[in-house]
């Protein structure tokens, strides 16, 4: 783990690495896949955010996916699970014949994640507003066991109208627990439109910070000011929220705040595209 302030241009190098890779397999399973729920929008808005929390944040342990001392890593925002499969096949839970079952019959990847610990899917995610409530009993079951674990918490900014989320919110400061970190995507849209059309909700850090939290608004698409965040709020003894501002869909010229990438079918056409616009981004 990083202490300096400053990340070196080897560590970014390395998380632009993974963030193309990601990329390049979310836009592989959603074409394969030929299905309008692969919700290609809110799992790109979350590329690079994984990607600074899987190079250099977040303990695992290659080839044992139960490793007792891991960190958890909870998508309470579970529609985005493209992003999420696409981690596990490149930390080597997931293998490449497994990706190319996304929702397909009887696989092992659907469209909401589903329990599996053999392929490192430890929560069943996908009913918005419940993956807090998770995360805060798994970091109190941390404290307790007297283990050093982080737990990360992902929740859209939509998700956020959950009461459930509030609730949570609500208990975690109470029970001190430092070593829980939610990340809030803030792209601004949900299903159906705008998260100011559906239901504004304005001032959202300063409503966590009044709930007991130490928060952090960030540039989503800034490795370096994720990262940067994400150590300095190691020294809080609260827990931490880093809020994100973040481009759904972002990456491709077509899928930019284009909130019919919530929902899309990749066809072929768009696939080739992308990959093309990808290979030149990643020159």
């Amino acid at each position: 783990m990083e202490e300096c302030n400053l990340i070196d241009d080897n560590k970014i190098a390395e998380i632009k690495k993974f963030s193309n890779f990601l990329k390049r397999k979310i836009l592989e399973m959603a074409y394969i896949a030929g299905s309008s729920s692969s919700h290609l929008g809110g799992a790109l808005s979350l590329v690079d955010v994984v990607s600074v929390l899987f190079t250099s944040r977040i303990k695992y342990k290659k080839g044992d996916p139960n490793w007792d001392q891991r960190d958890r890593f909870i998508l309470s925002k579970g529609h985005a699970c493209l992003v999420y499969y696409a981690v596990l096949n490149q930390i080597g839970f997931i293998s490449e014949e497994e990706l190319k079952t996304f929702e397909k019959d009887n696989t092992n990847l659907p469209g909401h994640p589903v329990k599996n610990k053999d392929l490192g899917i430890e929560f069943s995610n996908g009913s918005l507003g419940m993956g807090l409530s998770i995360g805060v009993g798994v970091a109190l079951a941390s404290k307790k066991q007297k283990k050093n674990s982080s737990i990360y918490v992902i929740l859209g900014d939509g998700e956020c109208n959950e009461g459930s989320i509030w609730e949570a919110a609500m208990l975690a400061p109470s029970l001190n627990l430092d070593n829980l970190f939610v990340i809030i995507d803030k792209n601004n849209f949900q299903q159906t439109g705008t998260t100011n059309q559906i239901l504004t909700n304005p001032h959202l850090g300063e409503k966590w910070s009044k709930f007991g939290w130490h928060v952090t608004e960030v540039d989503g698409h800034n490795s370096q000011e994720i990262l940067k965040s994400l150590n300095q709020a190691d020294k809080k003894k609260t827990p931490k929220v880093l809020i994100l501002n973040t481009i759904k869909g972002k990456g491709f010229s077509f899928s930019e705040n284009n909130n019919d990438w919530h929902h899309n079918i990749m066809t072929k056409k768009t696939y080739e595209l992308a990959l093309e616009e990808l290979n030149k981004n990643s020159d």
